[in-house]
């Protein structure tokens, strides 16, 4: 901060004493159905109760607190069907969490990032067809052929008309008066001619060509000239790349936002393409270490005072001293919150 303090940004997660108890009984219903359908083995009803102190509901609050009043560190992970529930209990800190909790609508519904992994999240694949069965399938209906591994040209013979290609998009280049301005060197030309349009655009011409290198090589140079391609990286100018950029400084990778607040003459797709040439480019690598750099130099080291402040949740037994933290004594009819009973000595609810 501008006093020279460190705050840590962090994301508020709850317990399911935070929430009311007809979310509480969601979350049971939740458990139940992740259990039935990850085929959990059985779990006997102590572990039952101690996993529900494993578990937390993610919000989407975030609080900037000083760095001063973290006391250490815990993982906490998005549950999927794959995990076992047993193992959250052998680890110490180790917590998940499979529903959202919103503090202000008091609700609690599924993560929308959840990763679906399982049984019921695969492709059904049909039966293979026997020898000599028909396919009765109408394949126009189902795909689009882009390239047939088996025909007659040889691996070597692809490559060389590859190689043309490529020759034929430095020509065109050449020839677009836009091109030349903007790549004035041979080099720049060529280094554009080979990239992954271009090739995407030869192999599609063999394929509609049945294969026949003569007609191929027609369809690359027709009557008009060479046939130019050109992928976002080329199609965008100078200014609309460093637009981009501080879009990208300022709202991450919120395409929708990028585009309506600083490029709203192009497509979400082009924003999103030339997003991920970008990122293949040495000006993107040259601002990651920049950035790297910067924050190893605002990086500083934060001292931790010892925590003496009393904690409400403390148990003593009655007649006790106070403990180091400051603990007033004894609570009346308050139980440990894993065990439900009075325990004999001082303990922290988890």
């Amino acid at each position: 901060t501008a006093n020279g303090n460190v705050e840590a940004k962090v994301v508020c997660l709850f317990r399911r004493r935070d929430i009311s108890g007809n979310l509480n009984t969601l979350a049971d219903s939740n458990a139940r159905e992740f259990e039935e359908e990850s085929k959990q083995p059985s779990l006997s009803e102590q572990q039952k109760h101690q996993l529900k102190h494993r578990e937390l509901f993610l919000s989407r609050q975030f609080e900037s607190l000083p760095a001063t009043h973290i006391r250490g560190k815990c993982n906490v992970t998005l549950l999927n069907e794959t995990d076992v529930l047993v193992g959250y209990l052998e680890k110490e800190d180790c917590f998940f969490y499979s529903l959202v909790f919103d503090p202000v609508q008091k609700t609690l519904l599924a993560d929308q990032g959840e990763i679906r992994v399982g049984s019921k999240y695969q492709a059904e694949i049909p039966d293979k067809l026997t020898e000599g069965e028909l396919d009765t399938r109408v394949q126009e209906k189902m795909e689009t052929k882009v390239w047939d591994p088996n025909n007659q040209l040889k691996d070597a013979q692809i490559d060389q008309f590859l190689v043309v290609a490529r020759a034929v998009g430095t020509f065109a280049r050449a020839l677009d008066c836009s091109s030349s301005i903007r790549q004035p060197s041979l080099h720049m030309s060529a280094a554009a001619a080979s990239r992954d349009i271009t090739l995407f655009h030869a192999m599609d011409t063999l394929q509609k060509n049945s294969y026949d290198l003569a007609k191929a090589m027609s369809t690359l140079v027709p009557q008009g000239g060479p046939v130019l391609c050109r992928d976002e990286m080329e199609e965008w100018s100078a200014s609309e790349a460093m637009l981009f950029e501080e879009a990208l400084e300022k709202y991450g990778k919120d395409f929708n936002d990028i585009r309506q607040d600083f490029l709203p003459w192009k497509s979400l797709a082009s924003v999103v393409q030339f997003y991920y040439m970008w990122k293949t480019t040495d000006r993107y690598i040259q601002q990651k270490r920049l950035k790297a750099a910067e924050a190893d130099s605002k990086l500083k080291q934060v001292y931790i005072p010892t925590y003496t402040k009393p904690n409400p949740n403390q148990i003593m037994m009655p007649g006790s001293k106070p403990g180091l933290n400051g603990a007033a004594g004894f609570q009346k009819g308050l139980s440990c919150e894993s065990c439900h009973s009075k325990c004999k000595q001082q303990t922290h609810i988890p």
